[in-house]
This record gives structure tokens, sequence and C-alpha cells, in this order.
């Protein structure tokens, strides 16, 4: 079981600006390039929790210890949840040399050798939650670290900035919604846990029970249960599930709870009634409730670990230990002559948010209309309980649980309470204007009712959703997608889904496209070529045909190579279709429509990549038949001088339907001018043409000037801000008489002098000054 938990998980590298993901080996992620080694590095490790943040930090301590990673010589790994309560102070030298780990001689030797070393030194921080105020710098100096006393706040402070240890290397974990990003610019590398796949999930349930009876059928068991294995995408929750599963077939039951709530219900019981007798379920339950209490307690202040002395009772924190909720810890010792202090912390973030929801509902000072608030989706402010992410979620469905008899084995509630409880929660529900909220909270609503597995509340908010449903930017997890996709079923309504920047993974895309009322999706395009690929080695060429038909492109913004390549891939897609269709059928016809309703294409590169992503663009941009505006101006500049301007000349003959060409702020000279005139009346549609703020003088004016005539859909051109003087500006009027198609010569320069700009305006009110 221990094996199963140090599986490889994929990691990924984020580039903070192109959001791009590179997979990487553990041995990647202390490999900074261009970084000196004279100055601190930041790396950071993302992950949700249960991801498997601290097994992979426990998995770098082990392969050091075996003598990988051998550029460092020290190697100190701290749990955040321990050494940051706020009544705590520390010194460097105490922090890394009486909390860690107390050499038996030569302390202070060892401390002068890290500091005259720091290269050779790495910090892990394992589960950093960021800094309150990043304005408050540590008050220990450089110079003195091993004597000043510091909260924990201002050492990690102190090291970030390069003020304490300068050149060694900091690894954090962190969730993804804690304040990191505060730090952002100075975190050096930035890595994602995103997870098990399905074959992933599948394998470490059977490394599970390998030496198991049961082996074979607990895998079975819970694929049945395909909202239970899509949670399994978690590494912790995979072994929540893997548990209960063992207990259920170990009873003899044939079937898995089928919500997480009634996981942790069942969890709970087991744990707590096994051997239990008598005479110890009202104690159970009363040191139940008081720790239930105390996770609340802590979980409002973002917090998992407390004082040993600070428990309510010696028998709740017996009752803690005894059944694993909590893990004991030691503080370090200022002095030997000081008594040794201890604390505890919850053993799972997930048993936190469990006991979180618990107290909720049991708390008698706690009215039912008052419930609701703590339900997230509720709030109009800013979520507040985004640390306890699944305590709205479990609150939900105890509220539905609670005639169940293994929460009446946990709690002493009466019936008449928990219909209170339940009516209060439909009531609110219906209230709710459900159209008004933003995707996450609808993706937390809809949890939440699934949670609660009340038909009645599942039709109510499938029947109400909008039409169009936008998750742009919204990470979905397996278990959002099996929700959504469950919720959607329900509905008689026809959708339209947007998926991209989501992170879906090739199943839970392919769920939700092949629903019936699902009638158009979009999603970042490697994710659909994928599936598409996927279909096409399966042959399933029935979903393959509906989900090309299915897909919508327009518009398409390419902000960096990436998106370049992948709509190269899409355009290749669509050829390798077409040959295959030809070759079953004999038709030649079959197109993706996306490419074929592609009408509006907006590059977005910027000045590094500009050139480079226009020269591979204008190799597919014939295969967008019905492509009306192409835009390639950018806040950023591309800047695709008149290189890019004569390769995008050399297509203008196959761009049969474009209508708008927006060409500003490229830096193009007379030369590209010049290309685009002799290839511009080839584009018979174009109406609008921008050649705004380039370095265009009157030669390039002239070109243009002597085409004018022949683009005869032309309206409007747009030649501000460039270089062209009153000559230039002749020369456009002379032309422009000939055109009596063209409705605005827009053609402001600071360097046509105003006078002569208001006399050629008088001539032709055409031109505006």
């Amino acid at each position: 079981k221990n094996s199963a938990k140090v599986m490889e998980k994929e990691l990924v590298t984020c580039s903070l600006q192109e959001k791009e993901k590179t997979p990487i080996n553990r041995y990647q992620i202390f490999q900074i390039p261009q970084r000196k080694d004279s100055e601190t590095k930041v790396i950071v490790v993302l992950g949700k929790a249960g991801m498997g943040k601290s097994i992979l930090i426990q998995k770098i301590c082990q392969d050091w210890s075996n003598g990988e990673f051998s550029q460092f010589e020290f190697v100190f790994w701290f749990d955040c949840k321990q050494i940051s309560l706020p009544e705590k102070q520390y010194s460097l030298k105490e922090l890394l040399l009486e909390f860690f780990v107390k050499p038996q001689e030569g302390s202070k030797e060892i401390f002068e050798y890290m500091l005259q070393n720091p290269d050779k030194v790495l910090l892990i921080f394992d589960g950093f939650k960021g800094f309150d105020d990043h304005e408050n710098f540590p008050r220990c100096s450089a110079s003195q670290p091993e004597k000043d006393l510091c909260s924990i706040k201002e050492l990690l402070s102190g090291l970030v900035q390069k003020k304490i240890l300068n050149g060694c290397t900091l690894l954090f974990t962190a969730r993804p919604k804690d304040k990191l990003y505060q730090y952002v610019s100075k975190v050096d590398k930035t890595i994602e846990i995103v997870g098990f796949s399905p074959q992933q999930r599948e394998l470490y349930i059977m490394k599970y029970f390998e030496e198991s009876l049961y082996c074979d059928s607990a895998l079975k068991l819970i694929k049945e249960c395909g909202y239970l294995f899509s949670h399994c995408y978690s590494p912790v929750m995979c072994r929540f599930v893997c548990f209960l599963c063992e207990t259920v077939l170990e009873m003899g039951e044939k079937t898995l709870p089928s919500t997480l709530t009634e996981v942790f219900l069942k969890f709970f019981q087991q744990k707590i009634m096994f051997m239990q007798s008598d005479v110890t379920t009202t104690q159970n339950q009363e040191s139940l409730a008081t720790l239930a209490r105390v996770a609340w307690c802590l979980g409002e202040k973002h917090q998992s670990a407390i004082k040993s002395d600070l428990i309510p009772s010696k028998q709740v924190k017996e009752f803690a230990l005894k059944y694993g909720f909590f893990l004991p810890f030691a503080f370090p010792r200022h002095s030997d002559s000081e008594e040794e202090e201890f604390g505890s912390t919850f053993c799972d973030f997930v048993i936190q948010n469990f006991l979180c929801a618990l107290h909720l509902l049991l708390a008698e000072e706690l009215r039912d209309k008052n419930l609701t608030k703590y339900l997230s989706f509720l709030s109009k402010k800013k979520k507040p309980y985004n640390w306890l992410d699944l305590m709205p979620r479990f609150l939900a469905g105890l509220m539905f649980l609670q005639d169940d008899p293994y929460f009446c084995s946990l709690s002493n509630e009466d019936e008449k309470q928990s219909t209170k409880k339940q009516k209060t929660l439909l009531k609110y529900i219906r209230r709710l204007q459900i159209h008004t909220l933003c995707p996450e909270r609808l993706l937390e609503l809809l949890c939440c009712v699934y949670e609660t597995q009340n038909n009645y509340l599942l039709q109510h908010v499938a029947l109400r959703l909008e039409p169009d449903l936008s998750f742009l930017g919204i990470v979905l997890t397996p278990p959002d997608v099996h929700v959504l996709h469950s919720v959607l079923k329900r509905s008689r309504k026809e959708f339209s889904l947007d998926l991209r920047n989501s992170s879906i993974d090739m199943q839970g895309l392919q769920a939700l496209v092949s629903l019936r009322n699902v009638t158009s999706f979009r999603a970042s395009l490697s994710d659909t070529v994928r599936l598409w690929k996927s279909l096409e080695q399966t042959k399933d060429y029935e979903l393959l045909k509906a989900s090309t038909e299915k897909f919508v492109l327009d518009p398409f913004k390419a902000k960096t190579m990436k998106d370049i390549s992948d709509l190269s891939d899409l355009v290749e897609m669509q050829e390798k279709m077409m040959n295959g269709v030809q070759e079953t059928s004999g038709c030649t016809s079959y197109e993706i429509p996306a490419i074929r309703n592609l009408r509006k294409l907006e590059f977005a590169l910027g000045p590094t990549c500009g050139l480079q992503g226009l020269l591979k663009l204008v190799k597919i941009l014939a295969a967008f038949p019905s492509l009306q505006h192409l835009d390639l101006d950018a806040l950023s500049e591309n800047g695709i001088g008149d290189e890019g301007a004569k390769s995008l000349s050399e297509v203008f003959p196959t761009l049969t339907s474009l209508e708008t060409l927006n060409l500003s702020q490229n830096k193009i000279t007379d030369v590209g001018a010049e290309n685009l005139a002799t290839a511009l009346p080839s584009l018979s549609s174009l109406k609008t043409l921008s050649l705004y703020n380039n370095n265009i003088c009157d030669f390039g004016a002239e070109n243009l000037a002597k085409v004018l005539p022949a683009m005869t859909s032309l309206r409007v051109l747009d030649v501000q801000y460039n270089k062209i003087t009153g000559v230039g500006a002749q020369q456009l009027t002379d032309s422009l008489r000939k055109c009596p198609h063209i409705k605005n010569l827009v053609m402001w320069n600071p360097t046509i002098p105003y006078g002569v700009l208001e006399h050629l305006h008088q001539l032709d009110s055409r031109i505006s000054v």
C-alpha cells in the first residue's frame, strides 16, 4: 500500500506568461537555466490538496539520501502546518539545527559552513500559505541570523527576498489559490502536479489490492461507481476510496456509496464504531462533536495544527490520536532546560473539511437559516471558505443523510431537526437566481446539489441552467466533469459549452461532447485534436463525425506559438480525415465545419514570436475559405515587418472572403507596402484595410495609390501615424478621385502639415482630418 503512494505522477512546469505546459521528470525540478549560482533560487510546486505534493517531497528527500541531487550537501524539510503557529518564533539556526535535526556536536561549525556555502543548502517548505503582509520584512539581519528570533513569516520573507542565506535553493509546495502570487516575480520555476490519469488510477488500485483476495473485484467495483472513480484522480481520495472498498468487500457488501459524503460518513463510522461498546457511544459522540468544533475554529484561520495544551480536554486529544484523526509533533526548544512542547495536526485536509461540515450541522448555536451562508455559491462576496473547499459539499450532503444509520451513530440529532434543515436548503436553492452565478460558483452549486442526491434538487438545477455555459479558464477536475455530465444529461435543453483553458482531461471532454443535448462546444485545440485522434484510433467514427460537427472555432485568437501549432494540427487533421473518408467511401468533400466557418482570426504573439508565428500561419490560411477578418494588430505589437508583409501578400489570392485586414503597428516600411500593394487587388472582398502606425513613407503611399482604383470592394483605408508627407498625401488624394467606392481615407500623419491635410479634406470630404 505504501509503495502505491509513491507512484510517479506527471509533473507539469508552467510558463507564467504563456501558460504552456511541458511534462518533466523529478530530476528536472532543480534545473534552472540562465540562473546565477550565487543567487537564491525559488521553485514552487503547485497542486490541489491531496495531489501528492508531500509524497513528492518525501521522494526527493529519499533520492537525496541515496546520492541523487548531489549538488546539495544539506536538505531541510519543514511542514508549514507545524512551524507557522503565530505565537512561535525561531532563529534560522534553531529552525535548521533544532527543529529539523539536532547534531550531536559541532552545531556552530555546521551552521557557519552553511552560511559560507548557501548554494549547497536546499530548504523545503511543504504547505506554504504565503505572507499576510508582503511589506513586512524580517527583523533578523543577514549578519546575525542565528541569534535573532523571528516569526516563520518573517524568516520566509527574508529567505525569498534574499536577505537571509542568499544563494540557497528554496522549494515550496502550495495550493494554486494560496497567496503565492504576491511573490510571483521572485519565483524562478513553477511546477504543477496534475494528479492521476485514468490509467494511473487503475494502477494505484491494483497496487493497493495486489496482496488482497479482492484485487479484481475491487477495481471492478470502484470503476462501476463513476463518481468515486473520478475522485481517484486525487491520490489521497484514491486511498480513502480503496480503504472503504476494502471494508465493504470484507463485510460481504456489493455496492459502494454514491457520494463523497457517504464515503467519509462510512469511513468515520468504521473507524469509531469498530469494536465499540454501548458505554462509549455517547462519549465518542461528544468527543467527535468537540473535535469538529476544533476543526472549524482552526479552519476559519486557515490552520490545521494546534498546540496540545489548547485542545479542549485530554479525552478529546486521546480520542483524536486513538483513531488517527490527529498526528502529534514536537516544537523545538530554545534551550535544553526549556520544557518540551507538543502539538497536533489533522492527519488529512479531507478529514478536517468533513469535521467542519459536521460541526456546522451539529452546532446548537447555528440556526438553520445561518447554515446556508456557508455554502459558498450563495455568497455575493468573494468566496470566504475556499481553504475549506470540500466543506460546503460535505455540508449539503450531510443535510440529506441525517436519517442515515451511519450519521445517527455519530450524532444524537433528532429527525425533526434534520427535516427542517433539508427544507431550508431546498427553499434557498429554489430562490437562487442560477443564471446570475459566475462559472466557479455554478460549478460549486452543481457539486453541492450532487452530494445531496436529491432528485428534485438535481432536476430543478438542470432545468434552470443557461443554454450557453462557459467554463473558460475554470479548472474542471474529473469529479467536476462527472457532475456536470450528470446534470446536463437530466435536462431537456440544448447546450453550448466553452471548455477552453479548463484543463479538462480527454475522457471528460469525450463524455461531455458525446451528450446529445450538447450541440456545440469550444475547447483547447490541442485537447480537441487529441480526442479526435483517439476516436480515430478506436474507430469510433460516429462520435468522431458528431464531435467535429459540434466543434466551434470562431472567433480564434492566437497568443502563443503553441496556438499556431495547434491550428496547424487541426488543418492537418482535416486533411487526414478527408483522405480517410475518401478511402472508405470514395467521398472527397468531408470537412471540419469549424475550419470552414472560421470568420475572425486574431494574431497577438508579440514582437518576440510575431514574425515566426506569422510565417507558420500563412501556410495554412488557405484552409479557411470563410475567413472575413484577419487582425494582426496587438497591444504588444507583433512587429511582422516587411518580411511578414511579403509572406502574407503571397497568399492573398486564396483569401477570397476576407473583408477586414488589420496590419496596424507592425513596423512595415515602404518595402513591405510595395509587396502588399502588388497583391492587394487580389483580395476581391476586402472592405477595410488598416496600416495604422507603421513606417510607411511617400514611396509606399505612391504604390498604394496606384492600386486603389483596382480595389473595387474597398471602403475604408487607414494609413494614420506613418511617415507620409504632403507629397504622399497628394498622391493618395489624386488616386481617391478615381475611387468612388471608397468612403473614408484616414491619413493624418505628424509629417503632413495641418494646412495641407485641411486643404485636401476640402477637396475631398472623404479624407479625415
